[in-house]
């Protein structure tokens, strides 16, 4: 393919022009790419991406458990297409097209090219590109935000602490693909036939790599499809030399080493007794908060701009798995803060039967020597009110919050 050995040197600016398609209008691969797919993919915001690897003449340093090193001049190539109709799936746009490149200094980077609207190529960008698209829904449309990375962003989570190259590993390409209709044979099976892995190796030693547990693998626990999830989404970064918080989320480390259960957070978000996985406890459970959100405190901190659902739900089930008291929900209140004019009502509520309410207008954590909530009350003038959930034998809710400004209505003094 056509990418110079250095980032630094001419890039081709049309994905017509890399080399590693025969056709891009009707994409069709070189025969030297070899396609590969994972058990676990990084959430991409429900797009479907498909893979491509190109192997040069060298051998690649196989290992059943870490990250594998890659010759020079190794390509990989991924495209990402997303669904515009949620009535009809198979209605898919093309977006984009990444290359992961092995450079001449044993490091990696990283190019995307964004394709045209009318599908005849693709075009090198050379900085990020947030783009709206609209989605059809069953009920109309709806925009959902797509973030094209640019080449420093790439370098964010490729880095070479986690080895430049993520995703293509044992225990990630230890799965089964169809190559083409009636022909399906384990990967790395396959790679080893093809003489990727060099002499030596035998299949049956392959066949006996770790291998992460899909989402949906109902033979696998809960425990290990959720520590595969955070293997593919985070251990790039949360591994020994990565960020300045030290838990480790390889799936090749054992739980109990991970430093995850009832650690600390370096950023507890207000949240009293806040852990990073709080056993049985997903409201102080800081991890599954900020893989649960959009906001900028999210994680990954690239790359999504959407939740992703059946991920937060598994991990919602692993935690409450673990064993721990009953935690009370924080309680609702209602209606949502915002700008009022005269008075506001406000009622509070618990969705656990006998539960006790105790609430503060000065915006101060509530302890049981609070005010009882009994019965709606009205606010005249602006307060933040925070409410928490009591009862005995459950853990304490997290506070709920909301903030009212009430404006003196039309006529009276101020």
């Amino acid at each position: 393919m056509n990418f110079p050995p250095l980032a630094t040197g001419a890039i081709p600016a049309l994905l017509s022009e890399t080399g590693a398609f025969q056709s891009v209008r009707v994409p069709t691969t070189i025969p030297t790419l070899i396609p590969y797919d994972l058990i676990v993919p990084f959430w991409s915001d429900g797009a479907s991406k498909s893979r491509w690897i190109a192997v040069p003449d060298a051998p690649v340093q196989f290992s059943p458990t870490s990250e594998w090193r890659f010759a020079a001049g190794t390509v990989f190539v991924k495209e990402f297409d997303l669904a515009l109709d949620e009535t009809n799936p198979s209605v898919k746009r093309r977006l984009e097209t990444r290359f992961l490149v092995c450079d001449s200094n044993g490091g990696v980077y990283g190019v995307t090219y964004k394709w045209r609207p009318d599908g005849s190529d693709a075009d090198l960008l050379t900085t990020s590109v947030t783009e709206q698209i609209t989605i059809r829904t069953s009920s109309g449309t709806r925009t959902q935000s797509w973030y094209y990375p640019s080449r420093e962003d790439c370098l964010t989570c490729h880095t070479t602490n986690a080895g430049g190259v993520l995703g293509v590993k044992a225990r990630q390409l230890n799965r089964d693909l169809t190559y083409r209709p009636g022909v399906t044979a384990n990967q790395l099976v396959a790679w080893n036939h093809a003489g990727l892995f060099g002499p030596g190796i035998a299949d049956a030693d392959l066949l006996r790599a770790p291998r992460l547990a899909a989402a949906n693998d109902a033979s696998r626990s809960v425990e290990d499809r959720a520590r595969s999830f955070l293997d593919a989404n985070c251990a790039q970064c949360h591994r020994p030399g990565g960020t300045v918080v030290p838990f480790d989320t390889r799936y090749e480390t054992p739980l109990q080493a991970q430093g995850l259960i009832e650690v600390p957070p370096l950023l507890n978000e207000g949240i009293d007794h806040a852990r990073l996985v709080a056993p049985h406890d997903i409201w102080r459970s800081i991890l599954f908060m900020r893989v649960n959100t959009v906001d900028t405190f999210k994680m990954p901190p690239l790359a999504r701009m959407t939740v992703d659902t059946n991920s937060v739900e598994l991990l919602r089930k692993w935690i409450l798995s673990m064993p721990g008291p009953p935690v009370l929900d924080p309680p609702r209140i209602s209606p949502p803060g915002g700008e009022f004019t005269g008075t506001v009502r406000v009622t509070l509520s618990s969705n656990e039967p006998g539960a006790i309410i105790h609430y503060t207008l000065d915006g101060s954590q509530p302890a049981t020597s609070d005010p009882v909530y009994t019965a709606p009350f009205e606010l005249a003038e602006s307060k933040v009110v925070r409410a928490r959930a009591f009862k005995p034998g459950f853990t304490r809710s997290i506070p709920a919050q909301q903030v009212y400004q009430v404006a003196p209505a039309s006529g009276e003094r101020p």
